[in-house]
């Protein structure tokens, strides 16, 4: 419900915004809310290249000789089109329209989406039929039975759960996707109200949107490509971050749903990976800018390579248990992979309403006012100037990951890869989740209509994440 209404008051409210600037004249065009692309130049007037040329024929001769790219003189862009007109265009725009965001979701969203659901879903049916998965929940059952008391015992959702996790842990967010939703959809057979999230889908979507991070492959490309000293060295701090929101997340959701999580199980497993999270971070910190990028990416993608072969192996050395289910490993490999496509379908109308709703929130200019009003605020207690220019990534982050990835590129560019605003901003991207996307995305691939207080404890993580993420840099930096 509260997604619901977030979603409605979201168009609404920015169709509303554009129609009285536009009746105000306040805006001269609406074209690019409709048709634009991100980063086109947005017109601001259009004079009639006759009247133009009485006014600056110097000008217009230019233009006449660059038709194709304009001229710029200051902030403004003059450009002559086709019909005989003059367009003055300032600033650029924030995001695609509604056309090309239907359309991009689809290209470069959804269709790799379904190439990653139908390779991973199809692994994790071997998994199944292969009766791993069995195994794997019988074995985590100890400690997903004090987390997810609503869960039966040994139930797959455990296993599946743990792929995503790992996925995560490892920040091969592709292969986690699949992994989560299949964990969705074998938690929704056991929930007893359909259309309502169940207390263990919560917990667990809340723990995925925590992301715990070991290692942030993309952001230390990113880094790498903007020429950073030292791409790898934001590591430490996205792992701090993320291991903060992500206990944030579990004791926030604990707290709701009565869960004790004082016992020596889950002591012991957070105590654990702690160690384990140190051990590795003291090896890593002990290389160099190079060795970091290097080791890290192999250690990440090995790690992938390695869960395949394992699957693999596995499946071929209980091919009895195939033939006993009437199966081969490849026919069940293709059944799973089925089922993947099928999942993708599901879940592309929840994509693209939450999209082009971001789509025309951004293009409205309403998103810029929210983060004056951050600034604003931020100011007045104070807050380092150098924090304050990274906002822009922590806000949008929770809405768009290609938006924040944007001012993250921006941030780094305009500052310095190495500056604390550039750190800062890795940091936002890098420890933090796509919020409303995936919320749409995990519920919707199950057909859950009422999230429940998911949305609330999500953003409050990624406000934990905000405020762990600036004093780490601080400290760190």
């Amino acid at each position: 419900m509260v997604l619901s209404r977030f979603w409605s008051v979201m168009i609404a409210g920015s169709i509303l915004y554009i129609l009285v600037m536009l009746a105000t004249g306040r805006l001269y065009t609406i074209t690019h809310v409709v048709n634009g692309k991100q980063n086109d130049a947005l017109v601001v007037s259009e004079i009639p290249a006759k009247d133009f040329s009485l006014m600056d024929s110097a000008r217009y001769a230019a233009l006449e000789i660059n038709k194709t790219t304009g001229i710029q003189t200051g902030d403004t862009l003059y450009q002559l089109t086709d019909n005989g007109m003059i367009q003055l265009s300032v600033g650029k725009q924030q995001s695609d329209g509604i056309f090309m965001t239907c359309r991009n979701t689809i290209m470069d969203l959804w269709l790799p989406l379904i190439g990653y659901l139908t390779f991973f879903c199809g692994l994790l049916h071997l998994l199944s039929d292969s009766d791993a998965m069995r195994g794997l929940a019988k074995f985590l059952t100890p400690l997903f039975e004090k987390i997810f008391p609503g869960l039966p015992s040994g139930h797959p959702a455990y296993g599946y759960m743990t792929m995503n996790f790992a996925a995560n842990f490892l920040g091969l967010d592709n292969a986690a996707t699949p992994f989560g939703l299949k964990a969705m959809e074998s938690m929704q057979e056991v929930n007893e109200n359909k259309a309502k999230a169940s207390d263990s889908q919560i917990m667990f979507l809340c723990l995925h949107a925590a992301g715990l991070t070991l290692i942030p492959t993309s952001i230390i490309g990113y880094r790498a490509a903007q020429h950073a000293a030292n791409p790898a060295d934001i590591m430490l701090p996205v792992i701090i971050t993320s291991f903060v929101g992500t206990l944030a997340a579990l004791i926030f959701v604990s707290i709701r749903q009565r869960i004790n999580l004082l016992n020596w199980i889950i002591i012991s497993v957070v105590t654990g990976i702690s160690a384990v999270i140190g051990l590795l971070m003291y090896y890593i910190t002990r290389l160099n800018g190079i060795e970091k990028f290097h080791f890290t990416g192999n250690l990440s993608n090995g790690v992938l390579l390695f869960i395949i072969l394992a699957i693999v192996l596995y499946s071929v050395f209980k091919e009895k248990a195939f033939r006993e289910k009437q199966t081969n490993i490849f026919d069940s490999f293709v059944t799973g992979a089925k089922d993947g496509f099928t999942t993708g379908v599901r879940v592309l109308p929840y994509m693209v309403a939450m999209l082009v709703a971001l789509s025309i929130f951004r293009n409205s200019g309403l998103m810029d006012i929210v983060m004056k009003g951050v600034y604003s605020a931020l100011g007045f207690f104070g807050v380092d100037h150098r924090v304050t220019d990274a906002i822009p990534v922590a806000l949008m982050r929770p809405f768009s990951a290609g938006g924040s990835r944007g001012f993250m590129l921006d941030a780094m560019k305009t500052y310095g890869a190495d500056s604390l605003t550039g750190q800062l901003s890795c940091l936002f991207q890098g420890a933090a989740e796509t919020t409303f996307y995936v919320i749409a995305l995990y519920f919707g691939s199950v057909n859950v209509k009422e999230t429940r207080y998911t949305l609330s404890i999500m953003l409050l993580v990624d406000l934990v994440c905000v405020i762990t993420g600036i004093v780490v840099c601080k400290m760190y930096f």
